[in-house]
């Protein structure tokens, strides 16, 4: 017997929607604005369902609860050394240091733990997505279907970059599955379902719509973004799926944003293009081998490029550092390198040019086209394997000019801002190289263009337009130049206490 959930799109009855039929269309004064404003057309939105139940009852067979047995390590506390040698000699306390402490305290104890959570049937013959952080260190696994069969499952694969994971029921037979939906991405707006395990209450469904899309977080790196919905996501949802209409898969379900810990209206969900992606690879695989450039990077935004005067408003991303074992070392990428298109695809942002080469094979070339020293050039890169300690690799050291002057003298007043040359205790105090060149703010002007940046008294400028600067008579000389040219900004780099960024700066408006 064949369990696929059909694709069909459900037949919902006519409805009435805030007094006005379906189709109607009907004139917004809210809209009207100014003497020569025309009302706008607003036509009320044609598919909203009256209930829900018959695509609950379509797509609940192929939901699952996902029950987790995992060992966590227990952290006991450390008694200092001497303390324990004091109080092991001591009458009366022999009882609780015996010969073994020593050996005992250096074995790491572990306990027992259970968590709770969300998952769906992929295929018939019974694979299933989750979260990673779900079945992260489980021991055991079950999954609790739709009939409240109980059926023991194994990972069959992990990706902690996406949170993705995928498993198999270990019994064999045909298991009702959906699918995902790649082809027609959801609109803001788009009604969706969700389905799940929310603090243990299995089946549970709520509706809403699609708040956003493309929402990145700051916890979950930059491999994915996602779709924002306003269906409640709680806890134990983690790993279920986001139906549209047509009982599709949208989106997994992964995060919620809350001050509360419950559901305010803030879910995430990892898109489904992007799933399946890593989905496939985790079934064919066991693992994500993702392609690795070997660089730190920064997003090159429309406002950059102006800045910086290339004419297209090109975006992609700016190399900040090199590692110096890496392909891009290898390959003649360098720092202050704009990469533009990657095998002839423009690249949006940091993120997306990310996104590209992990998924990229290992050992497989590209063509990189990026930006320097005023023209493009392309540069043929052969990408290598995304190492597990990438954290910890060497940074190419990228110093300043040999020999620099370190007098602070020579202050000087532009765009808001009061400059003086870098001096070796701001060096240090930036974690700046002995030989770093750059000038430092020591006062700015509330409300000037560079405060609304974020520059503050003690932030180093290092460089304009991507090339280093030493004294504050050079930068002058680079922003009245971008004037005489009819520039309205320029390009910096920063330096905020340890850490450096590329922004555009404003020219204050003269009057």
């Amino acid at each position: 017997m064949q369990h696929t959930i059909r694709k069909k799109v459900l037949g919902f009855s006519a409805a009435l929607l805030a007094g006005t039929a379906l189709g109607a269309t009907v004139l917004s004064p809210a809209f009207m604005q100014g003497a020569d404003a025309k009302p706008i057309a607003i036509e009320a939105p044609k598919g909203a369902p009256v209930s829900f139940a018959d695509l609950v009852d379509q797509v609940s067979p192929a939901v699952v609860s996902v029950n987790v047995i995992s060992k966590e390590e227990i952290k006991t506390p450390r008694i200092r050394e001497d303390l324990f040698e004091f109080f092991r000699n001591r009458p009366g306390f022999e009882d609780y240091f015996g010969e073994d402490d020593d050996k005992e305290k250096d074995e790491p104890q572990t306990r027992e733990s259970r968590s709770l959570g969300s998952g769906f049937f992929i295929s018939e013959d019974g694979h299933i997505v989750t979260n990673n952080h779900v079945v992260r260190n489980a021991t055991k696994i079950v999954v609790v279907l739709e009939d409240e069969r109980e059926l023991e499952a194994e990972i069959v694969g992990r990706d902690e970059r996406t949170d993705l994971a995928v498993l198999k029921v270990k019994e064999p037979g045909k298991y009702s599955y959906v699918e995902f939906e790649t082809k027609e991405m959801p609109r803001r707006g788009d009604w969706v379902l969700a389905l799940g395990n929310p603090f243990g209450f299995g089946g549970t469904a709520t509706a809403g719509i699609v708040s956003a899309d493309g929402r990145q977080l700051a916890s979950a790196g930059p491999y994915t973004d996602y779709l924002q919905i306003d269906a409640a996501i709680n806890r134990g949802n983690s790993g279920g799926p986001t139906f549209d209409l047509q009982g599709r898969v949208i989106g997994v379900n992964t995060a919620i944003i809350s001050p509360t810990g419950g559901s305010v209206g803030l879910g995430f969900a990892i898109k489904a293009d992007q799933a399946k992606e890593i989905v496939d690879l985790l079934i064919k695989h066991g693992k994500v081998e993702r392609g690795w450039l070997g660089v730190s990077i920064q997003s090159f935004d429309e406002d950059m490029a102006k800045a910086l005067g290339l004419k297209d408003n090109s975006t992609g991303a700016i190399v900040r550092q090199v590692v110096s074992t890496s392909p891009a070392k290898k390959s003649g990428i360098m720092v202050n390198d704009i990469i533009l298109e990657i095998d002839g695809r423009k690249m949006k942002d940091s993120t997306e040019v990310t996104r590209t080469v992990g998924g990229m094979l290992a050992d497989s070339e590209h063509k990189f086209l990026v930006w320097r020293d005023g023209k493009t050039r392309t540069i043929n890169v052969k990408v290598g394997v995304l190492p597990d300690d990438v954290n910890n690799l060497p940074y190419e050291d990228k110093s300043g000019p040999k020999d620099v002057e370190t007098d602070p003298s020579g202050f000087v007043d532009m765009e808001g801002m009061t400059l003086g040359s870098m001096t070796d205790i701001d060096r240090r105090r930036l974690g700046l190289a002995p030989d770093a060149t750059g000038v430092v703010v020591y006062d700015v002007e509330q409300g000037s263009p560079a405060s609304r940046i974020g520059i503050e008294k003690g932030t180093a400028i290092l460089e304009v337009n991507l090339k280093p600067i030493s004294s504050p008579a050079e930068l002058e000389a680079a922003i009245e130049a971008k004037k005489k040219d009819g520039g309205e900004s320029i390009l910096i780099t920063v330096r905020r206490r340890t850490q450096s960024a590329v922004q555009s700066l404003e020219f204050i408006e003269q009057e």
